[in-house]
């Protein structure tokens, strides 16, 4: 095995979900400031959004944690596309365009009919 090949910050780490407050004990090299005591001992705190404690996969309730407004942005948008469908239903629908006759470069008009063909 290479010598010197791993890192030697290596060592217990707690990390703490901030949704529910629970708190594992793990082996990271997370770096961080903060600590904690846990059990008498003091650790370092690496404190994370989401684990799965509070994550709806693992709890198996549907539960919205939205730290940065990431919902609320999704709900406007979708408020709006329906305000704006129901703008486009109940607008008067516009007459199509009658068909405009196709010209030549030299303004003469085309005849659907192969007969009229001039060079």
């Amino acid at each position: 095995m290479k010598k010197d090949i791993h890192p030697k910050n290596y060592r217990p780490v707690v990390f703490q979900d901030l949704n529910d407050k629970t708190t594992f004990l793990s082996r990271s090299t997370a770096a961080t400031e903060e600590t904690i005591t846990l059990d008498g001992v003091e650790y370092p705190l690496v404190k994370v959004h989401i684990s799965s404690s509070s994550h709806p996969f693992f709890t198996g309730q549907e539960k919205l944690v939205d730290i940065e407004g990431r919902v609320d942005k999704f709900k406007a948008r979708q408020a709006a596309a329906r305000k704006a469908q129901e703008v486009r239903a109940t607008a008067k629908p516009k007459a199509p365009k009658a068909p405009q006759p196709k010209t030549k470069l030299g303004g003469d008009q085309i005849s659907p009919s192969p007969s009229n063909q001039s060079s």
